[in-house]
């Protein structure tokens, strides 16, 4: 049986699984680090991709691979091939000016909702572009070509140098703000109103075209294996966990993010959902926060604890902590647009401080977050049949057992696997063969979690959330 290969490569870590192309059992995987920050410098991705190939035993024996990445990150290239400056990243939040200017610019949020689908908030590479053209016109001056960490690394794969060959897919395409994912097109308008010029962009390949074959030479790879067109690390995670129209994904990771797989492009003026592309020629209402997992690690810091103690301890507190309440702006926040902003803690009272009602707000809080924004989704008219629970998140106990009350809904929650990696999988497994719909792979196990909603819950976050938002600016 072929096998294949698919890359995660994520704000924190590059992971690579190999698989049966087939039936998409797993064979082998292997991990690296990141480095931390939200600038880096896109050869340590290069490093890191290598590292876990070698660390995967090798993909010698594959016949395909692609790569899903972060989105939005912003990759510069000069006409030799080099990288300009190191990348800015998606959470990276010195942009959040410049986005704001370029909403006014261009005639409001609804008139960006218009065109491309997606309002620029700080992490839009559209807006880390504008922040280029302000700050450093050196490095604009040597910028022939834009590209996004995935378009990088499948450039990097290929090995021509040439780049004027560099490729993106139409899903990661749509989160760069020049990309209208209705239409299919590029809008270089938008690229010279940020940029202040046009410069060269990626082709964008269809879902199962091929990007090339491999050509550069990390460790243990193959020369000649077909290279996927790659997509952003959501658009690999719908298709790695297979979701169809009815679903909505809610993924805990470095960010949280819900989106649903649809049939129509969708334009919210307000600016909370982006109108994204997929990876199957659908389109992927999508919203994201910036915190979400690291909310977990940071209350678990505090309080001193592991994560398994954590998830015992927010457990052993009733629902609703009592009324206390966490808004975990710790990063600032995207959605809503907040990139300032400061966590805090409300409803503090001798009752309630407690590690234990402590452990539970900082859960309910996230989860409270990422429930307001399956509510944005459903305003869009997206259908909610059911609710898939992923990401590393996810593999906290608590965050099972506490989501459908926050949520509202049942969950299902698929057996923790590495589903940016698997959808990357699925789609070199796609271009293998060149059929009209990807491979059918089964899923694993699946837990459904139920519970009756937290009275008041939401209410209290809402009246919280909203201290932050009136907050002189």
């Amino acid at each position: 049986m072929p096998l294949v290969a698919g890359v995660d490569s994520s704000t924190q870590s590059c992971k690579v699984v190999v698989r049966d192309a087939e039936t998409g059992a797993l064979v082998r995987s292997g991990s690296a680090t990141h480095p931390d920050g939200t600038e880096v410098d896109p050869a340590a991705w290069w490093d890191a991709l290598r590292s876990a190939i070698e660390r995967a035993g090798g993909i010698g024996d594959v016949a395909a691979v692609s790569v899903a990445g972060q989105q939005h990150g912003m990759v510069c290239l000069s006409a030799a091939g080099e990288v300009v400056r190191p990348a800015l990243l998606w959470n990276d939040t010195r942009s959040a000016g410049a986005a704001a200017a370029l909403v006014d610019e261009l005639g409001g949020p609804a008139a960006w909702a218009d065109a491309v689908g997606v309002v620029p908030v700080a992490s839009v590479t559209v807006t880390k572009l504008r922040w280029l053209a302000e700050h450093e016109p050196d490095s604009v001056a040597r910028t022939a070509a834009v590209c996004l960490p995935h378009d990088y690394l499948t450039w990097r794969l290929r090995g021509d140098g040439d780049v004027s060959t560099v490729t993106t897919d139409r899903g990661d395409a749509s989160g760069t703000g020049y990309f209208a994912a209705g239409s299919g097109s590029y809008r270089m308008d938008l690229l010279e109103l940020g940029l202040g010029r046009t410069v060269g962009l990626p082709a964008v390949l269809g879902p199962s075209d091929t990007a090339g074959r491999v050509g550069g030479e990390p460790a243990g790879s193959r020369q000649g294996a077909v290279l996927g067109a790659g997509t952003g690390d959501n658009m690999a995670a719908a298709l790695g966990v297979g979701a169809e129209p009815g679903d909505v994904v809610v993924s805990i990771g470095t960010s949280g993010t819900a989106f649903a797989v649809a049939d129509k492009p969708s334009a919210d003026p307000l600016g909370l959902v982006a109108g994204f592309a997929d990876a199957t020629g659908r389109f992927l209402p999508l919203v994201c926060t910036l915190n979400a997992a690291r909310v977990l690690d940071a209350s678990a810091r505090m309080l001193g604890v592991d994560h398994d103690r954590f998830a015992e301890l927010a457990l052993s507190a009733p629902p609703g902590a009592d009324g206390l309440v966490l808004v975990p702006y710790l990063e600032g926040e995207r959605t809503p647009n907040l990139p300032l902003a400061t966590a805090a803690l409300h409803g503090l009272r001798l009752a309630n401080a407690t590690p234990a009602h402590q452990a539970r707000a900082a859960v309910e809080g996230m989860l409270c977050g990422l429930a307001d924004a399956v509510d944005a989704l459903v305003a869009q008219g997206v259908r909610v049949d059911r609710v898939l629970l992923i990401g590393g998140g996810a593999r906290s106990a608590a965050v099972r057992r506490i989501a459908p009350a926050v949520l509202g809904r049942p969950v299902l929650v698929p057996e923790p696997g590495e589903y940016v990696a698997d959808g990357a999988a699925r789609q070199a497994a796609w271009a293998l063969t060149g059929t009209d719909s990807p491979p059918r792979w089964r899923l694993g196990s699946v837990e459904k979690v139920a519970a009756d909603p937290t009275p008041g819950l939401r209410e209290r976050y809402a009246e919280a959330r909203e201290k932050i938002l009136s907050r002189p600016a």
